[in-house]
């Protein structure tokens, strides 16, 4: 009799420790797939630069090495590394690929691009590939009266998150523009200069770029995961569902508060140029925040003041904004608007975020669901997630 107990309870924990093991797994896949996703979109954008030095129209269009190498297998003798050699024997297929994908018209008429200028150049994220070009438009006598339309369109094909960052700097108007699939045409246009219509730009910029930013998601939710809940034990997996919507839309908001009046911080002092760490330093950083927000929610260092961790890394996610927005360039003539409406951006982003989980976390939060999967299970995710992330950024992967 006793042994027969003993075998059904040595049969049940290896069963228990079979399902465990092989959620465990199906977690570190999950993981993978999704940093995989991750990688692909933090590297893969392109940099467009419209300028007129000498009063002669130039276009500029630089493309990272490896996206190049998705589509043309530049890296022929398979050592890991793309050379220039290598790059150039493509030369003549490089020039008909780039001239296909990027377009620019003025007024309804179609502009010529000459043969361009092939050049390697070095960005934070690696090695590019620099095309320029002269621009000739037929119907355009005068630089201070521009309206052209530029379209971009490579790499769309393989890669539906690939953005194209563009920047103006004629000697009348800056401006910047994000091309993606959804909107691959930006108007350049000194009507489109002012100020509002900067301010409104720059809104759907800092909106979107939370949308893409999955380390700024994830960093956010894991500050959120633990609002529906209050202390009953010492393991937050035994914690009991919130009695009241109150506390937890108050402790919510101090979350949220803490994480913008941070990040403003430091994406002004990044952008007014008083302060500019590396991104080699900000990329890991934020990956590492992400790690240690949420292994709060398993270890409960600080489980009832998130919103201090949510201010001292949000100081770190503020750099991060801030080289994007140096990578859109910002326009002088009104930089007031765009700083600014990137920031109301950011946090309508946020916002819309916040107003998606927290009803469905406030329904779910009674349950075992909840407790073990939402919180222990996606914290463990999010950690290991972060780890991948931060090992990546900091060259070791």
């Amino acid at each position: 009799m006793m042994f027969s107990v003993l075998a059904r309870s040595l049969a049940k924990i290896t069963q228990n420790l079979n399902n465990v093991l092989v959620w465990c797994l199906q977690m570190l896949f999950a993981c993978f797939v999704l940093a995989q996703s991750a990688q692909a979109h933090s590297s893969s954008n392109s940099y467009l630069t419209l300028s007129a030095p000498n009063n002669q129209l130039t276009l500029r269009a630089d493309l990272h090495m490896r996206d190049l190498d998705l589509i043309f297998d530049l890296d022929q003798n398979r050592d890991g590394q793309i050379t220039w050699g290598e790059t150039m024997a493509r030369s003549p297929e490089l020039q008909a690929w780039l001239v296909q994908g990027i377009k620019l018209s003025e007024s309804g008429k179609s502009c010529t691009l000459d043969t361009a200028d092939l050049q390697a150049s070095q960005h934070a994220d690696g090695t590019y590939l620099s095309a320029q070009w002269l621009a000739q438009c037929p119907g355009l006598t005068d630089l201070d009266d521009i309206r052209l339309n530029v379209r971009y369109a490579l790499m769309f094909a393989q890669d539906n998150l690939h953005r194209g960052l563009l920047k103006v700097d004629l000697p009348q108007y800056q401006s910047t523009a994000l091309l993606s699939p959804e909107r691959p045409e930006a108007l350049v246009d000194k009507a489109e200069n002012k100020p509002l219509r900067v301010l409104a730009r720059y809104i759907t910029e800092g909106v979107w770029h939370i949308w893409i930013g999955i380390d700024h998601i994830l960093f956010l939710l894991s500050l959120l995961l633990l609002a529906p809940l209050q202390p009953a034990q010492r393991r937050v997996t035994q914690w009991q569902a919130a009695p009241r919507f109150k506390p937890v839309f108050m402790d919510v908001l101090a979350v949220v508060t803490a994480f913008t009046v941070a990040h403003s911080i430091t994406l002004g002092l990044s952008i007014m140029g008083w302060l500019k760490p590396s991104p080699n330093f900000i990329e890991p950083a934020i990956a590492l925040s992400v790690v240690l927000a949420a292994l709060n929610n398993l270890l409960g260092w600080s489980a009832l003041k998130r919103w201090r961790l949510a201010f001292v890394f949000g100081l770190i996610h503020g750099f991060g904004f801030a080289n994007v927005l140096v990578d859109l360039g910002l326009p002088a003539s009104a930089l007031a608007a765009a700083l600014g409406g990137f920031n109301i951006g950011v946090e309508l982003g946020q916002m819309a975020i916040v107003m998606a989980f927290l009803p469905v976390a406030w329904l779910l939060r009674r349950t075992r669901f909840y407790r073990w999967i939402v919180v222990a299970g996606g914290s463990l995710a999010i950690v290991i997630l972060g780890l991948y992330w931060t090992l990546e950024r900091t060259g070791l992967l």
